[in-house]
């Protein structure tokens, strides 16, 4: 009697554990037909994240009681167009550390948190600080033929976006309408040799998010022996009701190299079960002699056939001064040459 008692506890602890515990199968599938022209050579592809990234992910939260709870994220990219995975980074030094392109890996963010009231702190593969203002305060979400010039020609390095072997803090919700976010990143290198702390970093965002309003500025400082690169920008948001108004400015600075700097200004606009985006980026690289700069001029519309799936299309086209040469969706175009770029595609979520 007394094993069965304890047996039947046993259970029921297991069922309340199962019961707290969750965990949900997410994704995007996004496909695009993309078009490029420029003065060399023009191209026609299927591709895919033109709208939103595609992905599949799993993630889940155990309530631990009292407050907190454990929760994990394992999110991979994925190339619609043909099936393969998308290439991730160990070491956040570029192609050093470049592996899993074509199988299936957790590249876009694979990290376990510990959550409480003293908000999160989260291990892992994960994006950085200094790549939320831009993407946040982006009409396109840097996705597509519209992303904004200020991450397209950004000289920000291999943690622009995200960075493996990190330790993130994030500030509990609650405060007000602040918030904020600080990580340290490794490149793990041996201590003995002479790039020993290639691919460490720091970075830090805070930010101010209320009604109408929401404002941030972020930090970040990655070594390398060839130059360390710092990234300072700042965006914001304001809600008319009407449309949506944002802007963001970047700087990178590589210590005995060069200098990048650009800006971002563009809306969106609701219009019926759609909406109207459009935006105007730019960047220049401050070098000796030339200064080269490219500024892009991007409108989209995407219309929602329902909460889960969207058709849209976009059009850019980029402006190169002083020696630039950037194209769109793979063309190739000459020195101070121009490029157009469209997307037409569909996105579905899950």
């Amino acid at each position: 009697m007394k094993k069965s008692l304890i047996a039947l506890a046993v259970l029921a602890a297991s069922g309340a554990a199962m019961a707290q515990s969750s965990v949900t199968l997410f994704g995007v599938v996004d496909a695009t037909y993309a078009y490029g022209s420029g003065s060399t050579s023009n191209k026609s592809q299927l591709t895919t994240s033109g709208y939103n990234g595609s992905r599949l992910g799993f993630r889940g939260v155990e309530d631990l009681g009292g407050g907190m709870s454990a929760s994990f994220w394992l999110e991979a990219g994925v190339n619609i167009d043909n099936g393969s995975g998308a290439a991730t980074s160990t070491n956040n030094q570029g192609a050093s550390g470049s592996t899993g392109g074509g199988g299936l890996t957790f590249n876009r963010r694979s990290t376990v948190s510990l959550n409480g009231g003293f908000g999160e702190v989260r291990l892992g593969r994960d994006y950085t600080p200094q790549f939320w203002n831009l993407t946040v305060f982006d009409p396109f979400g840097t996705n597509g033929v519209g992303t904004t010039q200020t991450l397209k020609s950004s000289l920000g390095g291999p943690t622009t976006v995200r960075a493996s072997n990190s330790i993130g803090y994030f500030l509990p919700g609650k405060l007000g309408g602040f918030y904020g976010h600080a990580q340290y990143y490794m490149g793990e290198n041996n201590s003995n040799v002479a790039n020993k702390k290639d691919g460490n970093g720091l970075a830090l965002r805070a930010g101010y998010a209320n009604g109408p309003i929401n404002a941030a500025i972020a930090f970040s400082e990655t070594k390398f022996l060839t130059g360390n690169i710092k990234a300072v920008n700042l965006g914001g948001q304001y809600d008319l009701g009407v449309a949506k108004i944002m802007a963001h400015y970047n700087q990178d600075k590589i210590s005995g190299g060069n200098d990048g700097k650009g800006f971002l200004i563009g809306g969106l606009i609701p219009v019926g079960a759609g909406e109207v985006r459009l935006a105007y980026s730019t960047y220049k690289i401050d070098t000796v002699g030339a200064d080269p700069r490219t500024n892009k001029l991007a409108l989209g519309y995407v219309h929602n056939l329902s909460k889960r799936t969207a058709l849209y299309a976009t059009y850019a086209h980029v402006n190169n001064k002083n020696g630039a040469a950037q194209a769109l969706n793979g063309a190739v175009t000459g020195i101070n040459d121009n490029s157009n770029g469209y997307d037409f595609g569909i996105r579905h979520s899950f």
